[in-house]
């Protein structure tokens, strides 16, 4: 409803009925039916459509805000949690597809670590050049299991895929893209991969979110994440903080592997901040993996 008044859709009022508020006030201030009387009961009515009903109702606009804010934001938390803890498929070797007619399928496969090993695009409407490609891949780089976007064109994409034939053992699963060209756009992601394009960052991106959703999810902002209908109408503030508890929290119950986690991951660990996961990299980039706790 405040989302329609904002958009001048709709218009919202919260007041009493004007009669029985009235009846109220004029039984607490007018005692009887003299000259005075009619005068208190003039300023009374007055003083309540000119003053105390448009401040009442200025509070009750708020509380109500507040109270729709918390119940909205608490499903995003909890959308987000669900979101992050999704159960990884683990360390397999993966071809990651971000779906399109016009520009054609973005593809990468990359190695059990993540590691983008080869990128290409194909074209649903070239179908024998497209499978041609596709096995070749599979083959080349020996794929265990094949992510695809689920934005514009991915129905399509998946069938493409599925009428491949590949083996029984290799799963073809529709991953959320949610946030992925926000990430291929972001300084991370031109730092991580300054030789490539946005789409080909986005398709490493929808691939690394198979093998371990919370790990490339944490590089977003977790309101680009797409958690709910109404977040960009919630108290920004509130929903910030929120969401990255849940993150934190989320970090935290899971853990990270110390020698393979990146540092926005890192800095998510209870007592670390950015500053001492950059030095982690340094030192395990310098000096090798963490042999013992006692090396950090």
């Amino acid at each position: 409803m405040f989302r329609g008044q904002n958009e001048e859709i709709l218009l919202v009022h919260v007041l009493p009925d004007e009669g029985q508020a009235l009846s109220l006030i004029e039984a607490r201030y007018v005692k009887n039916g003299s000259q005075s009387a009619r005068e208190v009961r003039a300023a009374v009515k007055d003083g309540y459509k000119r003053l105390l009903s448009k401040s009442m109702e200025k509070e009750c606009m708020a509380e109500l805000k507040t109270r729709a804010d918390d119940t909205a934001i608490g499903v995003f938390a909890a959308n987000l949690k669900e979101l992050l803890l999704s159960a990884p498929l683990g360390q397999k070797r993966i071809l990651a597809l971000d779906p399109g007619f016009r520009t054609g399928c973005k593809l990468v496969c990359l190695d059990a670590q993540g590691k983008l090993l080869h990128h290409d695009v194909v074209y649903l409407h070239d179908t024998a050049a497209g499978k041609k490609t596709l096995l070749k891949l599979v083959k080349a780089y020996q794929i265990e299991a094949v992510a695809i976007g689920n934005g514009t064109a991915g129905r399509e994409t998946e069938a493409f895929v599925r009428d491949l034939g590949l083996e029984t053992h290799i799963p073809i699963v529709m991953v959320d893209e949610s946030g992925a060209s926000i990430y291929s756009a972001s300084e991370l992601a031109r730092q991580e991969f300054p030789d490539h394009d946005i789409t080909v960052r986005g398709a490493v991106s929808i691939g690394r979110r198979l093998m371990d959703p919370l790990s490339e999810l944490v590089k977003l902002d977790p309101k680009s994440i797409g958690v709910g209908q109404y977040q960009h109408d919630v108290d920004q503030k509130a929903l910030k903080k929120s969401l990255d508890d849940v993150v934190i929290s989320c970090v935290n119950q899971v853990g990270v592997e110390v020698n393979t986690a990146g540092r926005e991951l890192l800095a998510r660990v209870s007592g670390l901040n950015d500053t001492i996961a950059g030095n982690m990299l340094l030192f395990r980039n310098e000096n090798g993996p963490f042999r013992s706790r006692k090396a950090f």
